[in-house]
């Protein structure tokens, strides 16, 4: 039966730095971002993300991040694969998680967060998951 947990989250940490640029072309920056969820879905995020940047601003982002807290009444943790892209102010990302990754009362887990937003400081989510 797949459930549906709704929660806010907020960056507590953000450090973002670039290891490759060329002149005009591409640039490569690999971040590292302490995240804090309040809500069904409560606990503490560690994400270390890849970004390429194009010339027109955009960005293609890869990342895993691995949450540690509680989905209701079950604790444990459990890690996201994030893939996404960065345009026009807007990023749309998709956050999966990684099969097997589950701990503790978590084990077991699957599911998704689509993610779509611009700049703020708190951002709502829908978790929809399951567990096997």
């Amino acid at each position: 039966m797949s459930m549906k947990a709704q929660s806010s989250f907020k960056l507590t940490e953000a450090n973002e730095i670039p290891y490759s640029e060329v002149g005009e072309g591409s640039k490569l920056t690999r971040g590292y971002f302490e995240v804090e969820y309040n809500g069904e879905l409560q606990g503490k995020g560690d994400l270390q993300e890849l970004k390429c940047y194009l010339p027109d601003d955009s960005a293609t982002v890869y990342g895993f991040e691995r949450i540690t807290g509680r989905i209701g009444d079950k604790s444990g943790s459990f890690v996201l694969e994030h893939v996404g892209k960065f345009e026009n102010g807007l990023l749309k990302s998709k956050r999966n998680v990684v099969q097997g990754s589950g701990t503790g009362e978590l084990t077991g887990i699957v599911g998704e967060i689509n993610f779509e937003s611009g700049s703020a400081e708190e951002f709502q989510i829908t978790f929809n998951y399951y567990f096997e």
